[in-house]
């Protein structure tokens, strides 16, 4: 064997699998370090905190030198009106939410998908994710205007067309929980179909071809070979939607709350800003936060659960 042949032999790595691992991708490791440190600052690191929810805290004491007191902050806001009023205000609005504005981002996203003129589909797919990138602040303001009893567009066509009598829409509860929906909807349906609609990217192409050669008309593609191949998707998202349950847009419903429809609008988010930093009772809004947590793991563990068992997809 000459010297050419043995040099011309690929030499074995050195080191173990993880190691060239590494040494191969390290620029994506080193990328990796800014977003771990923010999950480690901003979320697990607040996690110590939760030992409030079992100790009396007092000013100057810290979390840990104040009083332990076990579970009575639990069982005082499980014996709390106030708190199952927020506990049923956050079910039936969060769950509306999800019932009415987690189909609708996937149907836009499969309307979307069929339209074959790319102007329009860009300039429609622009305008409807738009709004995402308007603050919530501005939102309401919107809202107020559009809405206001005395110089809003919506009761003046009311007035003027049907001869009724101005409503003030933000303050009655009645209205509340559909105003909350539709601006959720305005919102975040074309950003959250930019989702589905990146899934819908990925189809192999061969399944739309062998769709056509079967005859399938556009529909028939859609129900067979769109939905069944973004299904994973969807369920992903799905288990996310629920896992946020009793987490809804804080800073929107703060915002539209005022105290005559504070019977629909108490919600467990609300609940805790008022406890913990209005009535400075850190340790009750802790015990009413951590119970929330809690909850929303189940949720999260539950939903992933019967995912896996229905469809075969899950998170984990």
């Amino acid at each position: 064997m000459t010297e050419n042949t043995i040099a011309s032999k690929p030499q074995p790595e050195i080191g173990s699998p993880a190691k060239r691992h590494i040494a191969r991708y390290w620029q994506l490791y080193i990328m990796m370090i800014v977003p771990l440190c923010h999950f480690l600052l901003f979320k697990y690191a607040p996690l110590f905190g939760n030992i409030l929810a079992f100790r009396r805290y007092r000013p100057g004491m810290g979390p840990y030198g104040s009083e332990w007191v076990g579970f009575a902050y639990f069982e005082r806001f499980f014996q709390d009106p106030a708190f199952w009023r927020a506990f049923y205000n956050t079910l039936i609005l969060s769950g509306a939410n999800i019932l009415i504005n987690f189909p609708i981002p996937i149907l836009f996203a499969l309307l979307l998908n069929e339209v074959r003129h790319v102007k329009f589909k860009k300039f429609v797919q622009t305008v409807s994710y738009a709004p995402r990138f308007i603050s919530t602040v501005v939102v309401i303001a919107i809202l107020n205007e559009l809405l206001s009893p005395s110089t809003g567009i919506i009761n003046r066509l009311l007035v003027s067309w049907f001869g009724m009598e101005p409503i003030y829409f933000l303050n009655e509860p009645e209205y509340f929980r559909s105003i909350y929906i539709f601006s959720e909807t305005w919102q975040f349906t074309g950003w959250t179909a930019i989702i589905y609609l990146a899934a819908i990217t990925g189809i192999n192409r061969e399944l739309f071809e062998a769709a056509d050669i079967d005859g399938a008309s556009r529909f028939q593609k859609v129900i067979y070979v769109t939905i069944p191949s973004i299904m994973s998707t969807i369920m992903v998202m799905l288990i996310l939607n629920v896992g946020s349950l009793l987490s809804l847009g804080f800073e929107k419903v703060l915002l539209m709350y005022t105290p005559s429809n504070a019977m629909v609008s108490d919600i467990i988010d609300t609940l805790v800003y008022r406890t913990g930093l209005t009535n400075q009772n850190y340790s009750y809004a802790t015990a009413i936060g951590l119970f929330s947590g809690v909850i929303g793991v189940i949720l999260v563990s539950t939903t992933n659960w019967l995912s896996r068992k229905a469809t075969g997809e899950s998170i984990y």
